[in-house]
């Protein structure tokens, strides 16, 4: 996708014609209310309708590209391309719209975290500074070299210091592929050497998600995407959903969760919350706002050329927007899958991909997210 320059013949032709990629958000009955106009959401109107218009014509293979702001969405934009499920060995092409659901990959993980906030607010979960494996006793043979030492946090921040080997392309050293039909997930992490003292040296690791998950699981009493259903879905009015099973029938935690894109940005929204209240919706507290002050703050740092950092699942950058730098939050997943929130500018952006295991996805969605807070006024 190219720059976010300006083209004064460009931006003109795409005031003026009829159908232009800047119309409104179709008005659905979802619950969503939506902006007529993208300046009274504090966007320059050509600006957005350049970049909208860029999103349409890119060769990326860009799925979905939501916006959303101050409650309202304001732009949406939906394309076909190719796509693949995470199972599916081949990819297909597809018409993407606002009915159609997508994989969201790893923001399953950041939904976890969100689940075991709620889990935490009603006293079903042990304390963060608890040693995971006091929590499973099966492996209780596996508490030597400095795994003993590993919490519910490290796990949290990924930062377990556990020999991983995570890389965002398939090869058969990937230690992602192993989760998938390993009877014990739990023994299946803890069983391999500690690289580095827990808590100091990030290294992504969806194994400690799925260890996560089988805890809380445990603690509630019924299965993650049930306790999903209940907790967060359905206070969300999200209906149309799906959790992946891997091929032993477990959900995947880590990476199976499928949504439609205004779907998660109705997530996102909820997020960043109401009357400056992170985790309230519609007037009701989904998630406790302590536990998300927590989540996307920085805990650990990435070690990336970026300055990026992790809290709990969830990535933590900083942005230029409107003349200052600007914290933001995300969950990120395999392929350009993301949920951007920045809580300052009370804005969501969600987009969709089909780019799995090509790294060059993540730089051109981060440079579209870094063209959607250009266009802001205000």
């Amino acid at each position: 996708m190219r720059q976010c320059a300006l083209a004064v013949l460009l931006i003109a032709f795409t005031q003026l014609s009829l159908g232009a990629p800047c119309d409104a958000p179709a008005k659905l009955v979802d619950g969503w209310d939506v902006e007529t106009s993208a300046t009274s959401a504090g966007f320059d109107q050509a600006r957005l309708c350049d970049l909208l218009k860029d999103f349409a014509d890119s060769k990326v293979n860009f799925h979905s590209l939501v916006i959303e702001r101050h409650g309202r969405l304001v732009a949406e934009s939906y394309k076909r391309g190719k796509d693949e499920t995470i199972y599916t060995l081949f990819a297909s092409s597809t018409d993407f719209d606002a009915s159609i659901r997508h994989d969201v990959r790893s923001i399953s993980k950041s939904v976890v975290s969100l689940l075991w906030g709620i889990a935490q607010a009603d006293g079903k979960t042990p304390p963060l500074n608890t040693p995971v494996l006091d929590l499973l006793p099966a492996l209780a043979n596996l508490k030597s070299q400095g795994r003993e030492a590993i919490t519910i946090a490290h796990l949290m921040t990924m930062s377990s210091g556990l020999n991983w080997n995570e890389p965002s392309t398939y090869n058969s050293r990937n230690d992602e592929m192993g989760r998938y039909w390993r009877s014990s997930q739990s023994r299946y992490l803890f069983d391999r050497p500690a690289a580095a003292p827990a808590g100091t040296l990030y290294n992504y690791n969806g194994g400690g998600t799925a260890v996560l998950a089988q805890i809380l699981a445990e603690r509630v009493g019924i299965s993650l995407p049930d306790y999903a259903r209940k907790v967060l879905f359905e206070p969300l009015g999200i209906t149309n959903w799906e959790w992946t099973n891997d091929v032993r029938g477990r959900p995947l935690a880590f990476a199976g969760l499928r949504l439609r894109s205004r779907d998660l940005a109705r997530i996102g929204r909820m997020v960043i919350g109401e009357d400056k209240i992170r985790g309230k919706w519609h007037g009701k507290q989904i998630v406790p706002s302590a536990w998300l002050i927590d989540s996307l703050r920085g805990q650990i740092d990435m070690g990336n050329e970026l300055g990026w950092q992790y809290g709990y699942q969830w990535w933590v950058g900083k942005i230029e927007a409107v003349g200052e730098k600007r914290d933001w939050s995300g969950g990120f997943g395999n392929g350009g899958q993301r949920l951007f929130l920045v809580p300052e500018l009370d804005l969501v952006v969600v987009i969709t991909a089909g780019e799995y295991g090509k790294p060059a996805i993540g730089r051109e969605a981060y440079q579209l997210f870094k063209c959607v807070v250009g266009a802001l006024r205000e």
